[in-house]
């Protein structure tokens, strides 16, 4: 197996360009912040952007914790990769990944002042800097289980990094995604399980067919959370077209105002009245 690295300080735009690097020298297999990922899909680790701070975010990054190092050599080993393109600040870190991860020498390094401008460098040292923000080189679709309840968004939709159709590079219109860790600089946010369940009943109720809402429960678990709903219904009204409808609005609720992932709904319609 040929082992590529790639190389840049935090916040230049590494993983912006990662799919791009891979594409050129024909790597199927990138690993950046503990998780492998296969052309644009996840398949084995989590994020180290998910931990609690930078320390532990960094350590994930490297393999220190055992039960981590193992599952990922194992994915590995399954997957049998001819090259694999590490992500790092420094040669030194890609040398420890490669190392922990028993994937042998280094064959080639690439540094980010190689595939990027100075322009593109300091717009990533940018939204970085002051927004807290990173890049995951995955679709948002691939990665949204592991960020629950994070700030994330395609990066299409932000129009950042913008370049003329002559400029482009291979992978560089792959789908990337931007998310805000917990221990970005801007600070942890929470959100309260009665603004979840406000947020929710609000919606439910402008559904058609529905009279009332009677009660909503949530419970929170690190993909999501699980949701409970007591309705009232208009006499008349076709149940499983109703809870399709309410299902839907929900899950759009969640996923745009808190970012939550919606991985379960009971709906227990209590009573029927008439108009």
């Amino acid at each position: 197996m040929q082992v590529y690295a790639f190389v840049g300080k935090t916040g230049t735009g590494k993983s912006y360009n990662a799919q791009s690097v891979a594409k050129k020298n024909n790597i199927n297999y990138i690993i950046d912040d503990a998780i492998l990922i296969k052309d644009t899909k996840v398949i084995a680790g989590k994020s180290a952007k998910t931990e609690a701070s930078k320390i532990a975010s960094v350590k994930a990054a490297i393999f220190l914790d055992e039960e981590r190092r193992k599952s990922m050599i194992k994915a590995i080993k399954l997957e049998k990769p001819e090259k694999i393109l590490i992500l790092g600040t420094s040669d030194e870190m890609v040398e420890k990944i490669a190392t922990n991860l028993e994937l042998g020498n280094i064959y080639k390094t690439i540094y980010i002042e190689e595939v990027a401008t100075q322009e593109d460098i300091n717009k990533a040292n940018y939204y970085r800097n002051k927004e807290g923000k990173h890049v995951v080189p995955v679709p948002t679709l691939e990665i949204k289980k592991q960020f629950s309840g994070y700030f994330l968004d395609s990066l299409r939709n932000f129009g950042l990094f913008n370049k003329s159709e002559n400029e482009s590079n291979p992978g560089e219109n792959i789908e990337k995604t931007i998310i805000r860790p917990t221990y970005s600089y801007l600070g942890k946010y929470t959100i309260s399980d009665r603004a979840i369940n406000s947020i929710i009943s609000y919606v439910v109720s402008k559904v058609d067919g529905v009279a009332r809402v009677l009660r909503v429960s949530t419970e929170e678990y690190s993909v999501g959370a699980k949701l409970d709903l007591d309705i009232e219904i208009l006499y008349g009204t076709h149940i499983p077209s109703l809870s399709s409808k309410i299902k839907n609005v929900v899950i759009y609720a969640l996923d745009n105002s808190t970012g939550i992932n919606l991985y379960g709904i009971n709906i227990n319609v209590k009573s029927i009245v008439k108009n």
